[in-house]
């Protein structure tokens, strides 16, 4: 039996709170499960009946807004008449925070509930206050001692090279003895994006847009709710040096390095991605382009440098008539009819003398 301070007073009925904020501590035999048996050896030495058992999982102990507070809250309102012993495994549990714990314990004294551990004392006088504090003191600076800690293995991790947040998209985690976890590539992921990235960067793909269009009409891209790609995300992929085999953290002052991880394009790609991307884009993408006008919005006028439109016109017979023309003011050539067939020609000469590169057939 477990060897518990017994306090003397009538109360019997009692609820208990767990709460784990890692895997890591599942691991190490903090979890829910163990948490809750202690509590109820605890319950049951003091004769208490357990009501109910609240959990909260993956979740810091410096919020207050947490599933499991809320709903014990609403059940200890429900039965604020009949005052409920609240046991918790430790202190740490309830919050790792000193002004989140007397916000909770505020509220828990509010429903006329009480609250026990068989690790921490709870006192309603001057001392059981004091010692109260300090232990809530201590669970708050060994969560701020331990993110500390971790910030500093973080950084040490991408000095070396290494990326030790989650991965990124296209990525997984792999452990490799020696060098701890590591980014490798996750296919047919990696292949999509890298595929993305050199169009991008050779004009393949002339606009974010069309990267987007591509990524979504692949069906191993990860899509939103709406089975969407977003420009947002397309972005973040072009603009992220890890997919080119580097890292780098602006926020720790840790600037760009060879990272330990494979690169799905290499750093000169990624360069003339980031010039094209500081650039603008070139080519308008226009949602009123068709079969009548496929040149609207690409050809420019010779005099204002602008794209040039297009409408048909009906002469006085009623027949319409096909032009190009442009509609900036100010320029010589403002609203300057020139019939379609004459640009569609000439723009057909001039395609008919392209010659691709040996780069676009390896491509």
């Amino acid at each position: 039996m477990l060897d518990f301070d017994k306090q003397t007073h009538d109360l019997k009925d009692a609820v208990i709170y767990c709460r784990v904020s890692s895997k890591a501590q599942v691991k190490k035999g903090q979890g829910l499960e163990s948490q809750e048996t202690y509590c109820r050896q605890y319950a049951q030495w003091k004769d208490y009946h357990v009501h109910q058992a609240f959990h909260d999982s993956g979740i810091t102990g410096s919020r207050a807004d947490r599933e499991g507070i809320f709903d014990l809250l609403q059940f200890l309102r429900k039965h604020k008449k009949e005052r409920f012993v609240v046991i918790i495994d430790d202190i740490s549990r309830l919050a790792r925070d000193i002004r989140v714990h007397w916000d909770l314990r505020d509220a828990i004294n509010e429903y006329s509930a009480v609250m026990e551990s068989p690790s921490a004392t709870f006192g309603t006088d001057s001392d059981g206050r004091y010692f109260e504090n300090i232990q809530a003191l201590g669970a708050q600076h060994h969560r701020e001692k331990n993110a500390e800690q971790t910030i500093k293995r973080q950084q040490a991790r991408v000095i070396g090279g290494y990326w030790p947040f989650p991965a990124s998209l296209g990525y997984i985690q792999e452990r490799k003895e020696g060098h701890g976890k590591v980014m490798v590539p996750k296919e047919p992921l990696a292949s999509i994006i890298r595929e993305g990235m050199e169009g991008f960067a050779t004009g393949r793909f002339q606009t974010q847009a069309e990267v987007g269009r591509f990524f979504q009409s692949q069906p191993d891209f990860p899509k939103n709710r709406y089975g969407e790609v977003t420009n947002e995300a397309v972005n973040r992929i072009l603009k992220r040096v890890i997919y080119a085999g580097y890292v780098k953290v602006d926020c720790w002052n840790i600037p760009l390095r060879k990272g330990k991880h494979e690169g799905l394009v290499s750093l000169e790609t990624f360069e003339r991605i980031q010039e094209r991307l500081r650039a603008g884009t070139k080519i308008p993408v226009r949602s009123d382009i068709n079969a009548d006008f496929p040149l609207r919005g690409f050809i420019l006028c010779d005099d204002c440098k602008n794209p040039m439109t297009a409408c048909w016109s009906k002469s006085k017979t009623g027949k319409k008539h096909p032009y190009y023309m442009c509609f900036k003011k100010g320029c010589k050539s403002y609203r300057k009819s020139i019939p379609r067939a004459k640009i569609e020609a000439d723009f057909a000469i001039l395609l008919s003398s392209v010659q691709p590169s040996s780069t676009m057939f390896n491509l």
